[in-house]
């Protein structure tokens, strides 16, 4: 769903509050729409029977590459070269979370629920300090917008955001002190992210190395999960039927609860009679679950049910022949180690997945009892020591996150950096705005419906048209975000 809730009248809201956070503008500052400083450019509905991830043709910008920078996407048809995205132009995403980035990546198409936004004249309003005041919004229009499944923005709202409009020599100062401070901020989140990585990875490196080892240790064996355990996975019960769901108390687990080593309890329940006439079969506490499906970082991962649940088919549950379940943490460890080469072994194209067979196929090595002991025993013990240094690591990011919000809050508020009297009053650059606008109709510049010659993406791309939304109408079947 939309916002119900007109922008200006959240920012109303924020500043009777008297603490108005990243909404906050100086007394001696003015507001301004932002569509009355830039122009704002929806995405196109590319038609996906052309999307690849072989390089064919351009990359193509999709809802989840605004928050990464890159796209693995790329789409080789024809297209219009207003929707064409060079490297330092500002985009929004405009579904589920509500982002603004710079892009900095090649010149790229810009998809549909992704929009552009280009200042109209830099003498108005400094880009760099739109990006940085823009989130801030974004995220107070986010968490008004009510939603069933996944939230929307519509570019009305963008462009009724009612922005700050300082001076803009203050502007550039502004942007100058906070891209110094946010720079360093930023270099050390950098540094703790990295920290965290690598502590992530010493478990699963410990093991992987003992595993190289065993090819030349006697008494290591090897088998494979199929030989060691019965593999099932679950299903979904249909949605329509209520009597599955309402009042279900059958814990019901699906693969994005796997990202934990230990699902201690689910979000999701349904009842004995949707176990008792679908697939879903409760499996016991201590099964083992692989996540077969996931286009993030899910595919792959690996985690233990403390309690008996049914799991949806998404997921392969490994419950250990009885003669085997003293090797389960073993086990565990194991496919813990071997996630990457899980990712890898995934087959499929735009969504790659595991399935039973694979899993069955898993090998895994067999040290004696005793040299598996000891191997866990190490490996728990390197556990706590990274455990504490994990923690460690996010208290120092939180910190990090509470300083950069302070940072910005004190910018916005006209406190970081000193005004000057010499500069152009903000009342004096609005009026100039309001001048520039009439002069123009008072309408923000309109896109040509269709030029005048459509390109391929294999064809050298002519320089991109800033304009406001396109009425072309397309339907794609868009892929999974």
């Amino acid at each position: 769903m939309a916002l119900t809730i007109s922008p200006r009248e959240l920012v109303a809201v924020a500043e009777a509050s008297e603490r108005p956070g990243l909404l906050s503008c100086h007394p001696s500052w003015e507001r301004v729409p932002l569509g009355a400083i830039a122009d704002v450019l929806n995405g196109f509905a590319f038609k996906s029977h052309s999307f690849n991830h072989a390089g064919d043709g351009l990359p193509l910008i999709r809802i989840r590459d605004v928050s990464r920078g890159t796209t693995e996407t790329y789409y080789s048809g024809a297209y219009e070269s207003q929707y064409l995205v060079k490297s330092g132009d500002i985009i929004v995403g405009m579904d589920g979370d509500f982002r603004v980035a710079t892009w900095r990546g090649p010149a790229a198409l810009l998809n549909q629920r992704v929009c552009k936004l280009t200042i109209r004249d830099k003498g108005y309003y400094d880009p760099r300090f739109l990006v940085l005041v823009l989130q801030g919004y974004l995220d107070a229009i986010e968490a008004a917008t009510s939603s069933v499944t996944v939230k929307h923005l519509s570019s009305r709202s963008v462009q009724e955001i009612p922005l700050p409009l300082p001076p803009l020599a203050e502007q550039h100062r502004i942007v100058e002190e906070l891209e110094d401070r946010l720079s360093r901020l930023d270099a050390a989140t950098h540094s703790l992210v990295t920290t965290e990585l690598r502590l992530s990875s010493l478990r699963a490196s410990l093991l992987v190395s003992a595993q190289r080892v065993n090819k030349t240790v006697d008494g290591w064996t090897s088998s494979t999960i199929g030989e060691l355990a019965a593999v099932g996975t679950g299903a979904t019960p249909l949605k329509s039927r209520s009597d599955y769901y309402v009042g279900g108390t059958v814990p019901w687990v699906t693969s994005s609860l796997l990202n934990a080593p230990l699902i201690t309890k689910s979000d999701k329940y349904i009842t004995d009679l949707a176990v008792q006439e679908t697939s879903a079969n409760v499996y016991p506490a201590g099964t083992i679950l692989v996540a077969m499906y996931g286009e993030g970082k899910t595919r792959g991962k690996s985690a233990e049910l403390d309690f008996p649940a049914a799991i949806n088919q998404a997921c392969a549950a490994i419950v250990l022949h009885p003669e085997y379940e003293f090797r389960r943490p073993w086990i565990k460890l194991t496919l813990e180690a071997q996630y990457e080469r899980l990712r890898r072994l995934s087959s499929g194209g735009v969504q790659p997945n595991l399935n039973l067979g694979l899993i069955k196929r898993i090998e895994i090595p067999l040290p004696p009892p005793a040299e598996q002991d000891a191997l866990l025993a190490q490996v728990d013990a390197w556990s706590t020591g990274t455990h504490r240094l994990r923690a460690a690591t996010k208290s120092l990011q939180a910190r990090g996150a509470h300083l950069r919000k302070s940072v910005m809050e004190r910018a916005f508020m006209g406190k970081l950096v000193p005004q000057d009297p010499a500069d152009e009053t903000a009342s004096a650059l609005l009026d100039r705005i309001h001048a520039a606008r009439e002069a123009q109709g008072g309408k923000p510049k309109r896109a040509v419906r269709r030029p005048r010659k459509a390109v391929t993406a294999d064809a050298p791309p002519p320089p991109p048209v800033s304009s406001t939304p396109s009425s072309i109408d397309a339907v794609q079947q868009e892929l999974p975000l």
